[in-house]
């Protein structure tokens, strides 16, 4: 047998991924109000519109049948014949009414799930025919709440009801002697009475179970911390490994950045802390970042710049605004445009200089 559930370490939400394996097992919010009460709704509805043609239907059918009874033969095949057309005229007669009762009971349990279809709830389960497990299941909590609340349903309709015929107690006495045909109208208003009455009051208990079972279902499927952490690491990979799998491309990236490096033509330095390589050739934009770092790789970018003769230019506030506004590969933001322009003049005046 599978063991107890223990409702106090589970103590986080559902997440979705769970609740949909959920639904997909056939364990879904399910309401017996609610079907309940889109079938005596249907029922309502379907003797509301139908009763008076589908009863006078009926009535002529029987009625020319029983006047002309001893003109029918009974022999086999003529007997045969006659059931098929009873049945295809009660059939077109109360064809459209049974369509509306199977919609309304269909309707009462697509409106609390989608339809689904799952053999998990058929599956053999030797819990399920364990007398030990039966008569837990027969006296648990759940049980005495389920049938409190049947009880208090039965007294609440009971005394709706009563409270209904009670005004018309003298009638219903008086009934025994009405013509038949009298009697027809009056219990068909009567019953269409109680039948709103139990409508109305039904809605009510309907959306409060529903809201009942679905907190009990939400509840049953909260989970442990630890199955939180195990569906995390299925749905979003392994924790290390992403980090080395981050790690890795982050090398890679400092690697082609360096490879970079030899292209600038000036590095603006803070003057130990950051570093920013800057490209810029005649015909371009703006200057285009090509290489940028703190601490470590600022110093692998000054000793890469050094080895290729490549102008390393101290300016720690412009060297700390271009580190935290430009990205690697992108121009250089327009606010910075004059003060990159003095330091690659300078640049390009010193190597002027130098060539002379």
């Amino acid at each position: 047998m599978a063991e107890e559930r223990d409702d106090s370490e589970h103590t986080e939400d559902p997440t979705p991924r769970r609740l949909e394996e959920a639904i997909q097992r056939g364990d879904v919010v399910k309401s017996i109000e609610v079907s309940t009460w889109f079938a005596i709704g249907g029922a309502t509805l379907v003797l509301m519109l139908f009763a008076g043609s589908t009863a006078s239907s009926v009535e002529t059918m029987l009625r020319g049948l029983v006047a002309n009874s001893y003109q029918i033969p009974i022999d086999g095949s003529a007997l045969l014949d006659l059931s098929k057309s009873l049945a295809q005229r009660l059939l077109v007669s109360l064809g459209i009414p049974l369509l509306l009762l199977a919609l309304a009971a269909l309707a009462g349990t697509a409106i609390q799930h989608r339809i689904i279809f799952s053999f998990e709830p058929i599956k053999p389960d030797l819990s399920k025919i364990s007398p030990i497990a039966g008569f837990t299941r027969l006296f648990s909590k759940q049980a005495l709440v389920n049938f409190a609340r049947g009880f208090a349903k039965l007294a609440l309709f009971g005394t709706v009801i009563g409270a209904l015929l009670w005004p018309q107690r003298h009638r219903l006495g008086g009934l025994v002697d009405v013509d038949p045909a009298l009697l027809m109208p009056f219990t068909r208003s009567l019953a269409m009475q109680m039948l709103g009455t139990v409508v109305a009051i039904l809605a009510i208990v309907a959306a409060g179970d529903y809201l009942f079972q679905y907190r009990q279902w939400y509840d049953r499927h909260k989970m442990t911390v630890r199955e939180m952490k195990e569906e995390f690491r299925q749905t979003e990979g392994d924790p290390a490994i992403k980090g080395k799998i981050r790690q890795l491309r982050q090398a890679r990236a400092r690697k082609r950045m360096m490879a970079q490096v030899p292209k600038a033509s000036v590095v603006i330095t803070n003057p130990t802390h950051f570093a920013v390589a800057l490209q810029y050739e005649r015909g371009m934009n703006a200057p285009v970042c090509v290489a940028k770092g703190a601490d470590l790789i600022a110093r692998k970018i000054r000793e890469i710049a050094a080895s290729h003769n490549i102008p390393i230019i101290e300016n720690p506030p412009l060297a700390r605004a271009l580190h935290g506004t430009v990205e690697v590969d992108q121009e250089i933001p327009q606010e910075h445009y004059r003060a990159v322009a003095e330091v690659i003049g300078y640049v390009m005046r010193l190597r002027g200089a130098l060539r002379r």
